[in-house]
C-alpha cells in the first residue's frame, strides 16, 4: 500500500536555490547560534549584575574554545588521509577532537549544574541569570555541531 502522501508535488521555489550555498546557510546558522548563546548571557548579567558571579563566565569561555577545537580538524584529518606525517597523525586529530567535546559537554554540565544548584533550588528572586548561562552554553554548543556536521568538505580542496 502506498502512502497518501507520495503523489503529492510540492513546487519548488523558483527564487531560491540553495544546493551549492549549503556550506554558506550552515556557517550562517552555527553563527547565528553562537551569537545568540553569547547574547543570552550578556544580557542577563546586564540585568542582574549583583546575581551572577565572574566565574559563571568560565563555562561560556570553555564553551567557545570547544567550538574551536571541535571545528579545528576535519574529517580527513580524523580519517588519516590529509596527514601522513608528524608523531601523532590520525590519533592525534581524533584526540583533539574528542577533548574538544569533552570542553563542549562539561560546559553544558556545568552551566546546568550553576542553574539548579544557584538558582533552581536556591530561593532566590530571578532565574534568569542562571537560564540565561544554560541556554548560552546550550546555544554554543548546537553552534558548534552544527558547523562541524552540518558542511560538506569540498572534495577538491
Amino acid at each position: 500500500m502506498t502512502s497518501c502522501l507520495e503523489s503529492l508535488q510540492v513546487s519548488t521555489c523558483v527564487w531560491f536555490e540553495g544546493g551549492e550555498k549549503r556550506n554558506a546557510l550552515v556557517s550562517i546558522l552555527a553563527g547565528t547560534l553562537f551569537f545568540t548563546g553569547w547574547w543570552f548571557i550578556i544580557d542577563a548579567h546586564a540585568k542582574y549584575p549583583n546575581e551572577m558571579a565572574n566565574a559563571y563566565h568560565v563555562c561560556g569561555v570553555f564553551g567557545t574554545i570547544s567550538l574551536f577545537m571541535v571545528n579545528s580538524v576535519t574529517n580527513a584529518q580524523i580519517r588519516g588521509e590529509a596527514y601522513n606525517g608528524g608523531c601523532l597523525g590520525a590519533r592525534g586529530a581524533r584526540s583533539w577532537l574528542f577533548v574538544g567535546f569533552v570542553m563542549g559537554f562539561a560546559a553544558v554540565i556545568a552551566a546546568c549544574w550553576i542553574l539548579f544548584a544557584n538558582f533552581v533550588a536556591a530561593d532566590v528572586e530571578h532565574h534568569w541569570p542562571g537560564v540565561g548561562l544554560f541556554l548560552q552554553n546550550v546555544f554554543i554548543f548546537l553552534g558548534s555541531l552544527t558547523y562541524k556536521f552540518g558542511r560538506s568538505e569540498d572534495q577538491w580542496g
